[in-house]
């Protein structure tokens, strides 16, 4: 392999001759040896979205030479339309502030506008990773922008993952809308419900949470680009700050704007951390959710096997025939490290002191983890689970007239405590309700056959 000698400001540094990252991610590559994973792409777009406004908006007002700021633009569209991606070498957590990851693009940039300049890599005379591709820039106010871009995007594709469950889930509440089954509180036989119901109830829930989840998208539109160290735009032209991030709005298609106070964006990770909050308390929800259809379809002779679950591989290396829930288990696992996130999210929101938060690359890997997670398998588990789900109504019937707690309705025709004289000897000799009611000549068969209709039973 052949080097190159680039020089930073600390020195020299030898670089393989094919890079397009310098001397400053050279050095980061080494000491952020942390997780094997490369910086998410979105990331990348992030930034390289940032460096081409920036370009724009200084080259508008006079600051950057034309020339270089055409060059800078073109590098950058380049490497939105997908090459170069694997100069980006520094990995998703990297240096406080994520200082190496911004100069890991700076030079990726600058070297590329030299070679559309007819120039070599290195000359940074003439293309500088810091003077011109990081003008007007810090990495304290570009990685809090890029973060918010970068979680934009992952949250556009989430949300639209959730909307395909939630409308699965209604399919699912009209198909079972008739489908009559014990409810459960405390685990215990209660009051019977509608499979449909309780599918409503999941659409509902999730639906609250995405709407929760927007809210805290739009919270995110508002970005601190123009700040630069600590939010004062130090070293800004005049009108930069509304120009950049006008250009950034529009190449990145999220409507972005300014935010009503640049030490906020710098400081405060409120934003990030309600947004991760958002995701968590969807995951709550999710797991609620998979839990209850886990034991739903337990058995299929020991358990409840009220409903009936689509095979997605066998269910196990030594039992033949066994259908496991697996792509529930799989949404659970999904909505733990999610909720393991969150936390880690909340430690570093609050971890930052003074004018700046510096624990960003940290806080960003974990929300486009969770929302890789829920983007990617929520769509798997919306039509590979929910929508092959079927009601067993034999079980589910079988269950409605065994079960004691229907003595629950006849509270306004024989009283609490004769029926519950009626549950306990139900109980004790197996016999059903109705069976005990019509013995002991509590009421007549059109009064139970009322009260123990499918009208009074849904309460409608």
């Amino acid at each position: 392999m052949s080097f190159r000698i680039d020089k930073d400001s600390l020195g020299e540094v030898k670089v393989p001759t094919s890079a397009y990252y310098g001397p400053f991610a050279s050095r980061a590559k080494k000491m952020y040896k942390v997780t094997g994973q490369s910086a998410h792409v979105n990331l990348v777009r992030a930034f390289v979205m940032i460096k081409r406004s920036a370009a724009l908006a200084n080259k508008e007002l006079g600051a950057l030479d034309a020339g270089k700021a055409d060059a800078i633009v073109k590098a950058c569209d380049e490497i939105l339309k997908g090459k170069l991606l694997d100069q980006f070498v520094v990995e998703a957590i990297n240096s406080g502030a994520g200082t190496a990851f911004n100069m890991n693009t700076n030079e990726v940039i600058a070297n590329r506008a030299l070679e559309i300049m007819g120039k070599k890599k290195g000359q940074y005379d003439i293309v500088s990773p810091n003077d011109h591709v990081n003008m007007s820039q810090s990495s304290n106010d570009t990685f809090p922008t890029a973060m918010h871009v970068a979680i934009l995007a992952n949250m556009v594709e989430t949300d639209a993952a959730v909307t395909i469950l939630v409308r699965s889930l209604r399919k699912k509440a009209r198909e079972f809308q008739s489908a009559i089954k014990i409810g459960r509180t405390h685990l215990m036989d209660a009051i019977p419900v509608t499979l449909g119901a309780e599918f409503e109830e999941y659409a509902y829930s999730i639906e609250r949470a995405q709407k929760r989840m927007r809210e805290a998208m739009d919270e995110l539109r508002e970005v601190g680009l123009g700040g630069t160290a600590v939010g004062t735009g130090a070293n800004t032209p005049k009108g930069y700050r509304k120009l950049a991030i006008k250009h950034l709005s529009e190449v990145s298609k999220l409507d972005l704007r300014p935010s009503p106070n640049m030490f906020y964006s710098l400081q405060s990770k409120h934003d990030v951390a309600n947004c991760s909050s958002a995701l968590r308390n969807l995951a709550i929800e999710l797991t609620k959710m998979a839990n209850d259809l886990r034991l739903m379809a337990s058995g299929p002779t020991a358990g409840f096997a009220e409903v009936l679950i689509p095979a997605v591989h066998a269910g196990s290396s030594i039992m033949p025939g066994k259908v496991n829930p697996s792509l529930a288990e799989c949404l659970n696992m999904v909505c733990f490290n999610v909720i393991g996130n969150d936390v880690s999210v909340a430690m570093a929101a609050q971890a930052g002191q003074f004018e700046l938060n510096v624990m960003l690359p940290g806080m960003l890997k974990c929300v486009l983890d969770s929302t890789d997670m829920l983007k990617n398998f929520l769509p798997i588990f919306s039509a590979h689970m929910i929508d092959g789900l079927k009601a067993n109504r034999e079980r589910l019937e079988s269950y409605i007239e065994k079960s004691p707690v229907l003595v629950t309705l006849l509270n306004p025709y024989i009283g609490y405590l004769k029926a519950a004289e009626i549950y306990k000897e139900s109980l004790k000799t197996n016999k059903s309700i109705r069976e005990l009611v019509l013995e002991k000549k509590l009421m007549t068969k059109a009064q139970l056959d009322k009260a123990l209709s499918k009208s009074s039973i849904l309460g409608s």
